[in-house]
């Protein structure tokens, strides 16, 4: 069935239900072991090969370099749906799919002829950007340094969320002139180590642990000094909001199959069926309701990255400026309503099954944790403070943007 007769309103292309078809048979084979998955706290490695195995992790990639050449909505939307069959893969491989989002803004020729072939044979890049402890804002205690030739990378990265699942991994370092720069290498590389130590409540098969690297070679080749792509804080940030679209489907659908399902119900109830209860029914339209709301505001938010990666193309650097920042602002403006929607809706929907509702076979439970520990990255309390100030004040989003210690001269805005 199409998006449209499944209630959730058209695409963000006359093509996309061509473009979904192609993957709704694998959605549906990744959702049906889903709970499974979650109640053994099985990692999704098959799964994740499937997802290579389709193109989906090359749908960003031009058609002439092995990809389908979706646009950001049609990737976003996509992501709806997946989210919808398992929110762990969304997150599982969002670092992949902001490094292929790296590869196609890059000014470098060489860089981009060395990775549009392996992205379009479905290798898969993991992050390793985060740094847990006394690290500096400024700069990463993970580093490279000259040996011989060549260079030893060295240092230890936390929420290398996916990295287990890829064939490279991709790291944010400091060089030896206490310069940003990353370096890419083969997950299965002398002195590389990665864990599936992600201990979180929720979202629990992302692999979102440790990588470790012990003197691992580098050569020159591997060093990218190029900056990330301008629009990637708001990128990743929609990467989470459509994984979170995609459990309020999910939580509506399942909890109306059960509600349909239900032979027993309260004396003092309305009907004789919980099918038939008009507040119960209430509960799960409210449910849908904001899946449904969830989705139109994200996929809006959706054609202001598309807007900023047009203008990153096109060159013109007034009109990327502004373009990166309105969509900086767009998905800062929809964070704090999408995360409420679901906060509420991933609680209130057990008032629609009873005490039934929680036993552990059913896993409903997994939504809630999943979406208080989304809605716990890149924390939210600041986003509606950086709306207003623009609100009020014409204060544009800041840019790319770092955790860590802050440095003592600094104060909270960066200045001296």
């Amino acid at each position: 069935m199409s998006q449209i007769e499944l209630g959730w309103g058209a695409g963000p292309s006359a093509k996309y239900e061509q473009l979904a078809e192609q993957f709704r048979p694998l959605f549906h084979k990744i959702r049906a072991g889903a709970i499974d998955r979650e109640l053994r706290r099985q990692l999704p490695v098959e799964e994740i090969g499937w997802l290579r195995q389709s193109g989906f992790t090359a749908l960003r990639l031009p058609e002439s370099a092995g990809g389908h050449g979706v646009t950001l909505p049609e990737l976003i939307n996509l992501l709806i749906e997946l989210g919808e069959a398992d929110s762990n893969l969304v997150q599982a491989i969002r670092g992949h799919l902001g490094f292929v989002e790296n590869v196609l803004n890059s000014n470098s020729r060489s860089f981009r002829d060395a990775w549009l072939p392996r992205l379009s044979r479905g290798e898969i890049v993991g992050p390793a950007w985060s740094e847990t402890g006394d690290v500096r804002q400024t700069a990463f205690s993970t580093r490279i340094q000259r040996s011989g030739d060549g260079w030893r990378l060295n240092g230890k990265k936390f929420y290398t969320t996916g990295s287990i699942f890829s064939d490279w991994i991709d790291i944010g370092l400091t060089d030896d002139n206490d310069k940003t720069v990353s370096v890419t290498v083969s997950r299965t590389a002398q002195g590389v180590t990665v864990l599936d130590d992600w201990n979180g409540f929720g979202q629990t098969l992302t692999a979102s642990g440790t990588a470790i690297f012990d003197n691992v070679a580098i050569d020159q080749s591997d060093i990218n000094r190029e900056e990330r792509f301008r629009y990637a804080p708001a990128f990743y940030q929609l990467i989470h909001l459509a994984t979170l679209a995609g459990i309020g489907r999910a939580q509506s659908s399942e909890v109306a199959r059960e509600v349909a399902s239900r032979k027993r119900t309260y004396s003092n109830g309305n009907a004789p069926r919980a099918a038939q209860d008009a507040q119960i029914l209430q509960v799960v339209g409210r449910l849908r309701g904001a899946a449904y709301s969830s989705s139109a505001i994200v996929l809006q938010a959706a054609e202001a990255l598309q807007r900023a990666f047009e203008a990153e193309i096109n060159g013109d650097e007034q009109q990327v400026l502004r373009s990166v920042a309105m969509a900086e602002l767009e998905v800062s403006q929809s964070l704090n309503v999408v995360t409420d929607l679901l906060l509420n809706s991933s609680s209130t929907l057990f008032d629609a099954l009873g005490a039934s509702g929680t036993l552990k076979p059913l896993a409903l439970d997994r939504f809630w944790r999943n979406v208080r520990t989304l809605s716990s990255h890149n924390p939210r309390i600041y986003k509606d403070r950086i709306v207003g100030d623009f609100a009020v004040n014409g204060t544009l989003p800041p840019e790319q943007w770092r955790i860590g210690v802050a440095d003592s001269s600094e104060n909270n805005d960066g200045s001296q």
